[in-house]
């Protein structure tokens, strides 16, 4: 039988050892609009990208991290791969725009 001072220390480690479960996070396009035009994310969480337009959006990060193609009442999936601040937009419609602020 393990004593209370020994389990607590395993607890301890086996928390220390598995990783937090990563986010999944829903941005919105909507009525040619980006919801939330700005959001907060952590590597590795999944952002869900959600097109209730009747016509087709992109998500497109200006560095180049990611291209979405978001056809018209359909959504995709990205992981988040590395930290930074990332503006996008959609190439069909330029007014369309956001930021994704990644964090370690």
């Amino acid at each position: 039988m393990m004593s209370g001072r020994v389990f607590s220390a395993v607890a301890l480690v086996v928390a220390m050892v598995v990783p937090a479960r990563a986010a999944t996070i829903e941005i919105t396009m909507d009525n040619l609009v980006i919801s939330p035009a700005e959001i907060s994310a952590k590597v590795g969480d999944t952002i869900t990208w959600i097109n209730k337009d009747v016509f087709a959006h992109t998500a497109t990060a200006k560095n180049g991290d990611f291209d979405v193609m978001l056809p018209p009442k359909k959504s995709a999936t990205s992981v988040l791969k590395k930290a930074g601040t990332i503006d996008y937009y959609c190439r069909y419609h330029p007014n369309m725009k956001a930021t994704l602020k990644v964090e370690p």
